[in-house]
């Protein structure tokens, strides 16, 4: 017997994603639903190579009988409908910022916190983290694992795809503009995109960092260790898929490169490619479509009695998003739902 599953803010990036990877992985659901707002009610979105859905206004929808709804509406959408469908008995997997930092709900990457997952029934809602986060504790659980990691300082090349379509079609449209020297008119972003790079992702906290930043450093203690030091730099980039993670680890004691490489290697959901010569290497734009992170440029960080430095990449629509969601709700049936 399969599962019911709704897939809210079905018609975005991320939620058309949600279905393809459904799709992809065989997910065991008997029945799938597309959920959107009003505005979006009575579109059609494809599911697989030969269905298509008809998409239905979250507002009207009942979510009593839906066993696992995946949630990528926006925070305030969430806020709503997030805890109605948990009401009705649905386990919401929620894409967005609203519940993450919540003490009663779990916030998970299944290869690096799985065990989280059993709180997930004291609000039937667990948290996918932030796409900027997900490719980072990829790569710190292994190392973490080999030698306690202090202190992390991050510098993100994030896609305009995190931020939607919009931004997605902004880029595109500067793009072509400065070939026809047209004046770039920004409105997704402050500043114009195409061609340049943006040193600011969300709104700003007190402090003079970004929200984006906030994110990383907080999510990161929640799954992967408290005492972890994070300092984030986060800049939107000209790219449409796929983000790039510098990043600079500080260890309790000696990590070598090797070492790291093995460990890396061999961690689930992880490739390392680390060739040292010209374009041995990967780019967002190959890791695009593709469900693993990538690991390149593993070196030694002289700055640090014990450090590393690497370079870090993944497509942050599927595993930074839609298929993290989805790997959590397979898990939650292996070890938790199983029928």
């Amino acid at each position: 017997m399969g599962y019911k599953v709704a897939v809210l803010g079905a018609t975005g990036n991320v939620g058309r994603e949600l279905l393809n990877t459904l799709a992809e992985r065989e997910f065991p659901a008997d029945e799938v639903v597309a959920l959107a707002s009003e505005r979006s009610h009575g579109k059609e979105v494809s599911f697989g190579e030969d269905q298509v859905l008809k998409v239905q206004n979250v507002a009207e929808y009942d979510f009593k009988g839906t066993d696992i709804v995946l949630s990528s509406p926006g925070s305030s959408v969430s806020k709503v409908y997030a805890p109605k469908a948990a009401e009705a008995g649905a386990v919401v997997i929620d894409n967005t910022s609203y519940f993450r930092m919540d003490p009663d709900v779990p916030l998970v990457v299944p290869e690096v916190n799985p065990a989280a997952l059993a709180r997930y029934s004291k609000r039937n809602i667990i948290a996918n983290p932030n796409c900027s986060t997900i490719q980072m504790v990829m790569a710190l659980k292994p190392l973490h694992a080999l030698g306690t990691i202090t202190r992390v300082v991050v510098s993100t090349y994030q896609s305009v795809s995190g931020s939607g379509k919009e931004a997605m079609d902004e880029l595109f449209n500067q793009t072509r503009g400065m070939y026809m020297n047209e004046t770039p008119q920004p409105h997704a972003y402050p500043k114009q995109i195409a061609f340049n790079a943006i040193p600011e992702i969300d709104s700003y906290m007190d402090d003079g960092s970004t929200k984006e930043e906030w994110k990383m450093v907080n999510e990161t203690r929640k799954i992967l260790d408290p005492d972890i030091r994070v300092a984030a730099t986060c800049v939107r980039v000209p790219v449409f898929i796929g983000h790039g993670e510098s990043l600079n680890l500080e260890f309790a004691e000696p990590v070598t490169e090797d070492q790291a490489r093995v460990a890396l290697s061999e961690f689930p959901g992880v490739t390392v490619v680390d060739h040292r010569e010209l374009g041995g290497h990967v780019t967002p734009v190959e890791c695009a479509g593709e469900d693993d992170v990538y690991v390149s440029r593993i070196r030694r960080d002289p700055t640090v009695d014990h450090g590393l430095a690497m370079w870090v990449v993944a497509d942050n629509v599927r595993k930074g998003a839609a298929l993290n969601s989805v790997q959590i709700a397979e898990t939650l049936i292996a070890e938790h739902l199983g029928r």
